[in-house]
């Protein structure tokens, strides 16, 4: 199973990135969730800030592009196999930074992914 990152993630079960969070667990890969707000997903803490996390296979996105500036380091640090830009956090520059380290990555959703077995 694929370990991933979950930045953006929120307590709010009415907001995708909560219910990309849970669906990830439920099929069974390992979730970090990062986020603002004090919370529990699938019965994981969302952590705050920039935690040092091993063994990425991805990070998924639930921030717009403005706001995924201040974690471009911290994303590349983490060398994931792939990130992906959910719908709402297309961003070019960051996708052009992950390609140029080796990073590949995808323009979709999770959610779908996971429900069309391409994740």
């Amino acid at each position: 199973m694929k370990k991933t990152v979950i930045l953006g993630a929120t307590p709010n079960s009415g907001r995708y990135a909560w219910l990309a969070t849970a669906r990830l667990a439920q099929y069974g890969h390992e979730i970090v969730p990062i986020g603002i707000k004090d919370g529990r997903i699938a019965g994981v803490d969302i952590q705050k800030g920039q935690p040092a996390i091993e063994g990425v296979d991805t990070v998924t996105l639930y921030l717009n592009a403005g706001r995924q500036r201040e974690y471009y380091d911290y994303i590349l640090s983490l060398h994931p196999k792939r990130i992906i830009f959910n719908p709402g956090a297309e961003n070019p520059e960051l996708a052009k930074l992950a390609t140029d380290h080796g990073i590949e990555t995808v323009e979709g959703c999770t959610l779908v992914m996971l429900s069309i077995g391409t994740y």
